[in-house]
């Protein structure tokens, strides 16, 4: 998996995207390189959509609860007038932007800034989610992260919907998803399943 690019140049920019489904960790790794940043005295500045209050309205937070300060951006554009003087760019949940981000992107990596984007980069019935396969695309750094399926056990590349509910919009957590790998993904909506017991009749201590 790769970290962190090994070659910075010098007065240049560049975009890393981190991407994955549900509770694989991508937000807890944009916290990390963040912080990464910070520690370094660089600049920093974290953008989030409006849509997402799930923990703080003020701050990115993972599902581990690992948080740090960030702001609102309603649309895309805004982003380059609320980062106008930062080195690094961290932009959570990119698949609630539109197609716009990916130019936003691209204007602050030639701006010189390093860009870092976290998002699902496919919906609850396993279609692309733009923009995240654009900015997949045009980044010179790309992260996939996996979850664990709760049905199987094995690598989860999904994110399985476990409520009555089609839009394609959907903010939750356990409440309404599951991680759950490609021979276990039953979209668009699936019950909540969980792991067989692999001993049954063991008596547990």
């Amino acid at each position: 998996m790769f970290n962190e690019p090994i070659v910075q140049p010098s007065q240049a920019g560049w975009i890393e995207v981190i991407c994955g489904g549900m509770f694989s960790g991508k937000t807890e790794e944009l916290i990390r390189r963040a912080r990464r940043a910070l520690i370094a005295g660089q600049r920093v500045v974290i953008v989030k959509p409006p849509i997402d209050k799930r923990y703080d309205e003020d701050a990115v937070v993972s599902h581990n609860r690992t948080a740090l300060p960030s702001i609102q951006a309603e649309t895309a554009d805004q982003i380059v007038l609320l980062t106008g003087a930062a080195e690094v760019v961290a932009i959570d949940e990119a698949q609630f932007f539109d197609l716009r981000l990916v130019d936003v992107a691209n204007t602050l990596a030639n701006d010189g800034k390093r860009v870092l984007i976290a998002g699902l980069d496919m919906d609850y019935l396993g279609r692309p989610f733009e923009p995240m396969p654009q900015l997949m695309a045009v980044a010179e750094f790309v992260t996939k992260l996996h979850a664990v399926c709760t049905e199987s056990g094995t690598m989860a590349h999904y994110s399985q919907r476990v409520v009555d509910n089609e839009s394609r919009i959907l903010v939750g957590e356990t409440d309404a998803y599951q991680p759950r790998a490609r021979h276990c993904f039953r979209p668009p909506v699936d019950e909540r399943r969980t792991r067989p017991d692999p001993h049954p009749h063991a008596t547990h201590t």
